[in-house]
């Protein structure tokens, strides 16, 4: 990480002097603080109950280790995971207030009337279980005789009581007074509860001590039955039972209000109890002691670095940054050494990246550079989307942009803001922590981010740019670069075979690189493709006088092949034309004094580098270059061999930029360690044959409010269908064959205006589409979407429709 991969000076912002930057808000993750300052942390999200989750904001100031020991659990691509807690069970279909309230008074005017009936005798053979159990002697004849000695009285007390309490829990279950009391007494909270709790209990004692309700006399029986009745002797003994029994009766109340806490918090100074801190002391095997270091015997570096997170002087991208560079270091093991010797001299600014840069200077979405992730939005609480995903936040991360994303939606509905500059301000943290490289691709003014969170800035057509674009890619191989080439001038022209115009370039880029050492510049290169007698004779002049014999033959065939039908050179002359413009002069050099930005150094170095392109004066020369960058991307990529970096291409604006090859190479990176952002106006702006290979070959897509039916019917079928249960409802006529029943249906149907219909209630299992085309095209809010992620392992998730909160 010494060099930037770059020739000539940096662009803009390459100069300043590194140094910690500013605190962020108290809504994104740590950074390096000022001197007196301390670190925030980045909020953790919490998960209420209920069907859609809210998120909870921590207090401001948490520092970095409390950051560090958050957990981050494992979950389906693209939750984010920072804080995650799942979601409480999903509740069954809600009964409404009213059939509840209902249900809870036909229960209890049942029972009542269910006891009534015991009480007076009017329930025939009542007796006739206890008789079964206990001696005859006890009971008068028949089977509704009652008791004839004390012992069948105080059977059939005790015999009452244990009724009783199965009458009032099968109450409590058929009219759901569980759910009852929750939904309109605990929901309320404290002190509410509670006193609703003090006022039942009274009730009951009342109750109780009245012997209404049978408690005290069963209970006093069961004692003398076992302890014997001499035992009531004693007024203290009966004093402590009669105690025993209020405090039982009024335990349950106590439980269900919730005293204890309440006067817990009375006490504590009038707060809730507060949940548990994550600043609470930290083991020697939890994240902020760095453990992989200890474990390896480094003992001083863990204790530096611990050091280092706890007084502030380290930021999120400081640890990501040192973590890698840890996993790098062991897998080369003399580079141990060296490290831990940095990590003690200069603590969290070890392994600083190129620029010398520890974050960026402005950060508009939240970010976890711990796992590389960004987050975008949140699920809606919608019913396309899962119960379980109802309320999450949605991250993007290099497993699923290692896919490539395609967003498409119209103009204003939020996709570079949203979508693209998250995306690019996640991928430069990796960078700055050595984990990735980024090339960002957009008009000029377009929000890809300030330069001074950029290593590389080619303004293409403005004088002050320190860099340039190589129309070549940066290779030495005249057919390479012809490929290359060919694909970004004619790539889009149906009518035109890439492979020939191919051929076209290299037989005059081979035969000019041999005879001056590079390859031509815009202007030669269209005299060259345009025939110029000039031109053909310099160079064949060159060639023989250097003797290269083969080369004079390449330039020979193209001699005789200009002018004939179907000759490329005259389509390509045009697009290199628009190149060879006053706004682009001094640009696109190939010679001594060219400075050009090699696009191979991304597989080298964690750059960042942006792109500015002049789409409003020359629009057809920017999608030109666009499409010769993601051209080159797919190329080189493909060809590198140290596939550790990650690296990603975003293009801001792909209209016309994606090729039959460049979709086949979109298909290849995810197995090479890169990825690719698209966004679109609409997925008409790429060929019609090549709609549905690129729905195929990207894992993530995005449909943003505003897209036509056109577009969602692609994305429908990309997006494929689900089984789900329906029930369809028939109602048919119900006719009376008795007088009466035809009379009281005529009265009906006088009263209420309809017939008296029965309901014929069908349910099935069928195949439906995720999303409809009308419903992504009037169904979705403004400032949502519909993404479908998938990440490099094969996992995915089904479309979500999400509110691009950040």
């Amino acid at each position: 990480m010494d060099d930037d991969g770059t020739r000539g000076g940096r662009g803009p912002g390459a100069d300043r002097a590194p140094g910690p930057a500013a605190p962020p808000p108290p809504a994104h993750p740590p950074r390096v603080p000022h001197p007196a300052g301390s670190a925030s942390a980045q909020p953790v999200e919490h998960r209420q109950a209920g069907p859609a989750p809210a998120i909870e904001q921590p207090a401001p100031g948490a520092p970095v280790d409390a950051w560090l020991r958050t957990p981050r659990p494992q979950q389906e691509p693209g939750v984010w995971r920072y804080g995650y807690t799942p979601p409480p069970p999903e509740e069954s279909e809600r009964v409404s207030d009213r059939s509840l309230l209902v249900g809870a008074l036909i229960a209890l005017l049942s029972a009542l009337l269910l006891w009534s009936l015991w009480r007076n005798g009017y329930l025939p053979y009542r007796l006739v279980p206890l008789k079964l159990f206990t001696p005859g002697e006890w009971w008068n004849p028949g089977t509704s005789g009652g008791p004839r000695t004390i012992e069948g009285s105080d059977a059939l007390t005790v015999y009452e009581a244990i009724l009783f309490g199965l009458l009032v829990y099968g109450c409590g279950r058929i009219g759901n007074f569980s759910e009852l009391f929750r939904r309109h007494v605990a929901e309320r909270g404290q002190p509410f509860l509670a006193l609703a709790a003090a006022v039942a209990a009274g009730l009951t004692q009342l109750l109780v001590w009245k012997e209404t309700l049978p408690v005290v006399r069963p209970v006093l029986v069961l004692v003398a039955s076992i302890a014997g009745g001499e035992i009531y002797q004693s007024q203290t003994v009966v004093n402590v039972i009669y105690g025993l029994i209020a405090a039982a009766v009024l335990w349950p109340f106590a439980r269900l209000g919730r005293w204890r806490e309440l006067i817990a918090a009375r006490r504590g100074g009038g707060t809730a109890p507060a949940p548990a801190d994550p600043s609470a002391p930290a083991t020697t095997t939890s994240a902020d002691q760095w453990p992989e270091l200890r474990a390896a015997g480094w003992t001083d570096a863990a204790d530096t670095l611990t050091a280092e997170v706890r007084t502030g002087r380290m930021n999120d991208v400081d640890v990501a940054r040192l973590r890698h560079a840890w996993r790098l270091a062991t897998r080369r093991p003399d580079r141990l050494g060296p490290l831990a010797e940095s990590v003690l001299r200069t603590g969290g600014a070890a392994a600083l990246h190129p620029s010398g840069h520890r974050d960026l200077p402005r950060r508009t979405a939240r970010h976890d550079v711990l796992t590389g992730q960004v987050r975008i939005g949140r699920c809606a609480d919608d019913p396309h989307n899962p119960y379980v995903r109802r309320g999450t936040g949605l991250a993007l991360d290099p497993a699923l942009l290692g896919t490539s994303l395609l967003a498409v939606g119209p103009p204003g509905a939020g996709k570079s803001a949203r979508l693209v500059r998250p995306a690019v301000e996640a991928l430069a943290l990796r960078a700055l922590a050595g984990q990735a490289a980024v090339l960002a691709v957009g008009g000029a003014g377009e929000p890809l981010g300030p330069d001074d969170a950029f290593d590389v800035v080619v303004r293409v057509g403005h004088p002050g740019s320190a860099h340039d674009i190589d129309l070549y890619g940066g290779t030495t191989d005249p057919d390479e670069a012809a490929a290359v080439l060919a694909e970004g001038l004619v790539g889009d022209v149906g009518s035109l075979d890439s492979r020939r115009a191919a051929t076209v370039l290299a037989q005059l880029l081979g035969p000019y690189r041999a005879a001056h050492g590079h390859f031509p510049s815009v202007p030669e290169l269209r005299e060259l493709l345009d025939g110029t007698p000039a031109a053909f004779a310099g160079l064949r002049a060159s060639l023989e006088a250097a003797g290269h014999h083969a080369m004079l033959r390449e330039l020979d065939a193209r001699s005789r092949q200009a002018g004939g039908p179907g000759d490329p050179a005259p389509a390509l002359a045009d697009r290199v034309a628009l190149l060879d413009r006053p706004t682009f002069a001094g640009f696109f050099a190939t010679g001594p004094d060219a400075r050009p930005f090699e696009l191979r150094a991304l597989g080298q170095y964690p750059l960042r580098v942006r792109v500015d392109l002049p789409e409003r004066g020359h629009a057809e020369a920017s999608r030109l270059l666009t499409r010769l960058l993601l051209a080159q991307f797919t190329a080189i990529t493909a060809a590198r061999t140290d596939t550790s970096l990650f690296v990603c291409l975003v293009l801001d604006d792909a209209t016309h930029a994606v090729t039959a090859e460049t979709v086949r190479g979109i298909r290849r990176l995810r197995s090479v360690n890169a990825g690719a952002v698209l966004a679109l106006r609409t997925v008409d702006d790429v060929p019609e044959p090549l709609h549905t290979p690129l729905l195929g070959a990207v894992g993530c897509t995005a449909a943003f409010s505003g897209i036509t039916t056109w577009d969602g019917k692609r994305f429908a079928e990309a997006w494929g269908k689900e089984w789900v249960e329906t029930r369809e409802v028939a109602q048919h006529t119900v006719f009376a064959d008795q007088p009466f029943t035809r009379a009281l249906h005529a009265l009906r149907k006088l009263v209420t205006g309809k017939a008296v219909t029965t309901d014929a209630v069908t349910v099935r299992q069928v195949e439906k589409e995720r999303w409809s085309a009308s419903e992504l095209a009037y169904a979705v809010p403004s400032g949502h979407a519909v993404i479908r992620l998938a990440n490099v392992d094969g996992e995915h998730a089904p479309p979500l429709l999400v509110h691009l909160d950040g």
